[in-house]
């Protein structure tokens, strides 16, 4: 199973175990729902809902779900959805979506949160699915539910990020106060932004849907955390002086940093915008941050890039924890929640330093031999 997998990911012509098409016209409902693997019978990954999302895309999502999960060791599969969203009718959407996947959510594929769903719209689809994933076979026993969990759990994609930038940068015996720019100040750009403030660094440019501020000096992360709001915009009335707004679009790639953490949408960093970069350290913290031809531009160059698939791991590795039972049992949420994000930081860190030592070796995307090497220590060779 081990190797056939591995054969197929590393296919020019890979192609998903399942990709099913979700229609219900009567209730609005466009979606996908793509299996990339199995590992004993299951898979999992998160719902993504957006105006734009497409088949392909959700494809290539659940194929880097299936690496990531595979990085850090979990036996379960990579999945994926998406929805087009219809914002004038969301709560039919969810509904129509729960019952169109529910014969695969009681099979084995764990379909969670993603861009533009959250913990509320999750359990929408789980009602009307009729599932219920405590019920699931070998899973951690929580003392608290999912939405209470993740209450606590919020920042911890966000910490992944960091850690595998702070990482990156001692791999380089590089132990300076760094300039950081951070694209995208959602959920994981701020947790990043807080935690590699608290390491020493200096945040000197955060962009939005709105644009990119600056301030070379350091941008104030708590005051900044104070005028955001939940989707990640920041509100321009109430910045401080020292601020300076920057009007070219994508102007994150012309700031002076040395750091600059993708934390948005797919395809920021391209053939068409790369001579703008002035970074010499790319971590990409979202998903599918930079185009495959961008990123081998960047290895040839000298640039050093954390490919997505380590970095961005953190909800789904302890969602992939809980799910296949490695988290402890029955243990106070406090006690659970230390141990996710010791074992995220141990997982991150360890795969940051061998991906960027591979990366190192030769020219080649060092993701493959990366992958390779953990199926190794999983099967016991």
């Amino acid at each position: 199973m081990t190797q056939l997998l591995d054969d197929r990911l590393h296919s020019a012509k890979h192609s998903p175990l399942l990709s099913t098409a979700i229609r219900d016209q009567a209730h609005h409902l466009t979606g996908w729902v793509v299996v990339d693997s199995l590992v004993d019978g299951m898979a999992m990954g998160g719902t993504r809902m957006t105006a734009s999302v497409t088949e392909q895309e959700v494809c290539d999502l659940a194929a880097a779900m299936t690496v990531k999960l595979a990085l850090v060791g979990l036996r379960i599969g990579g999945a994926k959805a998406g929805i087009v969203a219809v914002p004038e009718h969301r709560d039919e959407v969810l509904r129509a979506f729960g019952r169109s996947v529910a014969p695969l959510l009681h099979g084995g594929v764990y379909l969670g949160c993603d861009q533009g769903t959250t913990h509320d719209d999750r359990d929408v689809f789980f009602v009307e699915a009729g599932y219920d994933v405590r019920r699931r076979p070998g899973i951690t026993e929580m003392r608290a539910d999912w939405t209470e969990l993740w209450r606590h759990l919020k920042d911890i994609t966000g910490y992944g990020v960091a850690e595998s930038a702070i990482a990156a940068l001692r791999l380089r015996s590089d132990e300076r106060q760094r300039r950081v720019s951070i694209q995208g100040f959602g959920t994981v750009g701020r947790s990043v932004a807080k935690n590699l403030q608290a390491y020493g660094h200096r945040i000197v440019a955060v962009a939005d849907v709105l644009g990119t501020i600056s301030d070379p000096d350091g941008l104030p992360v708590s005051e900044l955390l104070e005028i955001t709001d939940a989707a990640g915009t920041i509100d321009r009335s109430r910045l401080p002086q020292s601020v300076t707004v920057l009007n070219q679009p994508e102007g994150w790639l012309d700031v002076d940093a040395e750091v600059l953490v993708l934390a948005a949408g797919g395809g920021a960093i391209r053939e068409d915008n790369l001579s703008r970069l002035r970074a010499d350290v790319v971590v990409e913290g979202g998903n599918l941050c930079c185009t495959a031809a961008a990123k081998e531009a960047l290895r040839s160059a000298g640039t050093v890039v954390v490919p997505d698939v380590v970095a961005n791991v953190g909800g789904a590795a302890v969602t992939g924890c809980i799910l296949t039972g490695l988290a402890p049992s029955d243990v106070p949420t406090e006690e659970l929640v230390r141990w996710m994000f010791d074992w995220v930081g141990q997982q991150v860190r360890r795969n940051t330093s061998d991906v960027l030592e591979i990366a190192s070796q030769h020219g080649a995307d060092p993701v493959p031999e990366l992958l390779a090497a953990r199926r190794a220590e999983s099967a016991g060779v």
